[in-house]
């Protein structure tokens, strides 16, 4: 069954995968011994809570249209599933590789990408009258992510 989400269901979304986000950087922080890296990566973490916190103003923001049901669901189970689709799609509780920064830096970019990704297929599934327009400000969240870890990436190379 093909399911039209509408721009709630995928704000929704957006903030399970930041808070999904910021454990990965929590966790990362954790287990690096170097306190600029550790800092760095804390830094991170907050960006995602913050996300997660704008994530959730927009979706206050938006109208009954875009937050109207798609389908005929009396039991909730299509949140469920984008539930589960949020906790094993981006930042799942991946294994860490936390031997090296450059390693960390690596995995957050690939899990950055995969959540625009992830969104740009979500996109095709909010019709337009449902708030599609929406999920271009959540992609653009993520790209500065991948802006951010990608400038730390190089400095680290050097």
């Amino acid at each position: 069954m093909m399911y039209d989400f509408n721009a709630d269901d995928i704000f929704e979304m957006a903030e399970q995968l930041e808070r999904n986000g910021a454990k990965f950087y929590r966790t990362a922080a954790e287990a690096v011994k170097d306190p600029k890296s550790s800092e760095f990566l804390r830094k991170l973490a907050g960006m995602e809570e913050v996300h997660e916190q704008t994530f959730a103003k927009m979706r206050k923001q938006l109208g009954a249209s875009e937050k109207a049901a798609t389908v005929f669901d009396p039991n909730g189970e299509a949140v469920d599933y984008l539930r589960a689709l949020a906790n094993t799609r981006v930042f799942f509780e991946k294994k860490i590789d936390t031997g090296s920064m450059l390693a960390i830096l690596k995995d957050a970019i690939t899990a950055e990408k995969d959540s625009i990704v992830f969104y740009l297929g979500m996109r095709d599934a909010v019709p337009e009258n449902l708030g599609r327009g929406h999920l271009d400000n959540v992609i653009k969240e993520e790209m500065g992510h991948i802006r951010l870890l990608s400038k730390e990436l190089a400095a680290q190379k050097k």
